[in-house]
């Protein structure tokens, strides 16, 4: 499947120490010829980590999709009422949007972009990124897992030996989960 002309939504959450890698997989998808819309959380765009300055991250959105990124709740929630996107995908996802998306709370840009955006019945797709994945987050996992119209990146432990209940999505399966998500199918294994 192609992805050009795609109408693809991507969603930053607070991971940070994802989001470098992150940018990689966007830049991939501009590649493809979709056409992107990144939403950032209030975290993603507010706190400055290790990993780099948030306003960084909001410029080299706009830089590698030539979109001015959704910042605010206000803006997007007409996601889906203008039934604007074919697929959002939330990359990286922390525990702490699982746990709300499981819970349908909406008080961030990304969770209500989410919601408005699973009302036309579409695709779904989440990076998992948790330290508490094989933890507290695995009820929300599971309760998303049975989800309809809710798809996952296939996910692993990224250091068993020093974090034993984190799990991290391979990005570098991004294209291939979208290309299923939206044939409305969960691309396999999901955990690897």
């Amino acid at each position: 499947m192609s992805l050009t002309g795609k109408k693809i939504g991507i969603a930053f959450t607070g991971s940070f120490c994802t989001l470098n890698k992150a940018f990689n997989e966007l830049s991939k998808i501009a590649d493809t010829g979709a056409e992107i819309q990144t939403i950032f959380s209030f975290n993603s765009q507010k706190i400055n980590s290790r990993f780099g300055e948030a306003s960084e991250f909001i410029e080299k959105a706009e830089k590698i999709t030539k979109n001015k990124p959704i910042l605010t709740i206000e803006d997007s929630e007409p996601i889906g009422p203008k039934n604007s996107l074919d697929i959002l995908v939330i990359m990286p996802c922390t525990g702490n949007t699982i746990a709300k998306l499981a819970n349908a709370i909406t008080d961030t840009p990304t969770l209500m972009a989410a919601k408005a955006h699973l009302r036309n019945q579409k695709p779904l797709l989440l990076a998992i990124s948790t330290n508490d994945a094989l933890g507290l987050s695995m009820k929300n996992i599971g309760l998303l897992l049975n989800s309809k119209n809710i798809y996952f990146i296939p996910f692993g432990q990224d250091d068993p030996k020093n974090k034993p209940n984190s799990m991290t999505a391979h990005l570098n399966l991004l294209i291939p989960a979208i290309e299923d998500a939206l044939n409305h199918k969960q691309i396999q294994p999901i955990i690897k």
